[in-house]
């Protein structure tokens, strides 16, 4: 019995733990690393397709870490980069039949975006600086903190935009639940549009290193 908790203990780790933590504030990809802000800049509007692209990435990235780690000692350091590219393609084609199976409405929202996480720098970077040097129980809880970091940000971002935009959360109108509209609130169209995704993102930046000097490099 001991050496069970033993060797739980040591699936979770603090140093084990701090592979997600870490990732949810000062290692953050897309606000610490500048990662991935392209699929943020563009299923933002709303934040039923942002929580879908997030979970799909979680999804590729620690299981596609897992698969690399796995791989890691068989690859030829000559094709890796190939290597890599199919494994995520094949998890992003199994993301994407999954969606227009079971989400088919959100699966047209996210559109291009789902097979453009081919090309999502994060998963790259994970799979070079991470998975192909650990074993495969980090790497998959690297890929799930990255993946949660990364979903994060995206899902801050959506709330704002689909709040201030449209007026709403996850559809239900929330201006005019609490009688905004009756003392002449608008919605605020600019919040749609994809320029006002960089500045929030911006803004979260700006937040987070104020927060965190140690974050901002000379």
């Amino acid at each position: 019995m001991s050496e069970q908790v033993k060797q739980k203990e040591s699936l979770f780790s603090p140093k084990n733990r701090k592979l997600i933590t870490n990732a949810l504030g000062k290692e953050n990809p897309i606000t610490v690393q500048v990662l991935g802000i392209c699929s943020a800049l563009a299923v933002t509007a709303k934040i039923e397709p942002a929580i879908v692209m997030a979970i799909s990435v979680t999804f590729v990235l620690a299981a596609g870490n897992v698969l690399i780690s796995l791989l890691r000692n068989t690859i030829p350091q000559r094709i890796r980069i190939i290597v890599q590219l199919v494994v995520i393609a094949a998890l992003v084609i199994l993301v994407d039949q999954v969606l227009k199976a079971y989400v088919y409405d959100v699966s047209k929202q996210l559109s291009v975006f789902v097979g453009l996480i081919i090309t999502n720098c994060i998963i790259m970077g994970r799979f070079e600086a991470f998975s192909m040097a650990n074993k495969p129980w980090p790497s998959f809880l690297d890929g799930i903190g990255n993946g949660l970091g990364y979903g994060l940000i995206l899902v801050i971002v959506a709330f704002f935009r689909e709040l201030l935009g449209s007026g709403s959360i996850l559809g239900w109108k929330v201006f005019e639940a609490i009688g905004l509209y009756d003392i002449g609130y608008k919605n605020n169209g600019l919040m749609i549009l994809p320029p006002m995704a960089l500045i929030t993102v911006g803004i979260i930046i700006w937040v987070q290193r104020s927060r965190n000097p140690e974050l901002i490099k000379d």
